[in-house]
């Protein structure tokens, strides 16, 4: 049976994230919650730092559903190829903005019924939306937080949703958009997919993994 820390030391985890990571915060470059729905959606199986790379070109001149809206897929592919899966990113991305103006008034919705509804709009990037542009109580599971909270011991579930509702359940719902920031960059530091740094980590203490409780993923 997979096990899970008590919940007087998911506190001890989190005092701990905090003091390393607490001014740490999203890592794409974004103005308005359009630009970070943009960027959300190119940030699948890419980093941070190459989607800013790319948006800090692309959104100079095409910022708004209306201005993405004046690109061909071909052009709008050309764009983001760096990204990769650019032909379905593309799609996605131009779909999107004309639901926007369709539906929305061009405006991003703010509920996740509602962003959900957006093609290439998962619950991962409604969340991220949600709590990095509006201020929700949110929390998104990325690969890194889904690898780093099963790898400690913070969540056992086996899929990204599971895991989702283990850390609501775990978290103050204050916490929670703090956390999963705090957890995706000990993810990104020390608590890589290949080869942790555990000797370096400040959790090495509290940590399922360390005592191999936790299969690596």
């Amino acid at each position: 049976m997979k096990k899970k820390l008590s919940k007087q030391r998911v506190g001890k985890v989190i005092e701990i994230l905090e003091n390393h990571y607490g001014d740490e915060g999203c890592g794409l470059d974004f103005r308005t919650p359009y630009e970070l729905l943009v960027a959300t959606i190119l940030s699948a199986q890419c980093t941070d730092v190459r989607v800013n790379v790319v948006t800090d070109e692309l959104f100079k001149d095409y910022n708004t559903p209306q201005k993405m809206l004046t690109l061909s897929q071909q052009k709008l592919q050309e764009h983001i190829r760096s990204c990769g899966l650019s032909k379905t990113k593309s799609k996605n991305i131009l779909a999107t903005s004309r639901l926007l103006l369709q539906v929305f008034d061009g405006e991003v919705p703010k509920t996740m019924e509602e962003l959900t509804e957006l093609p290439g709009v998962g619950r991962k990037t409604a969340n991220v939306v949600m709590s990095n542009a509006f201020g929700a109580d949110a929390i998104a599971v990325d690969t890194h937080v889904f690898r780093v909270s099963k790898r400690i011991g913070l969540a056992t579930g086996n899929n990204v949703l599971q895991v989702e509702k283990e850390l609501m359940e775990m978290l103050p719902k204050s916490y929670w958009s703090k956390a999963h920031h705090w957890i995706i960059w000990h993810g990104r530091r020390l608590c890589k997919a290949r080869n942790p740094e555990c000797p370096e980590c400040p959790l090495k203490e509290i940590c399922l993994y360390k005592d191999k409780t936790v299969a690596e993923i």
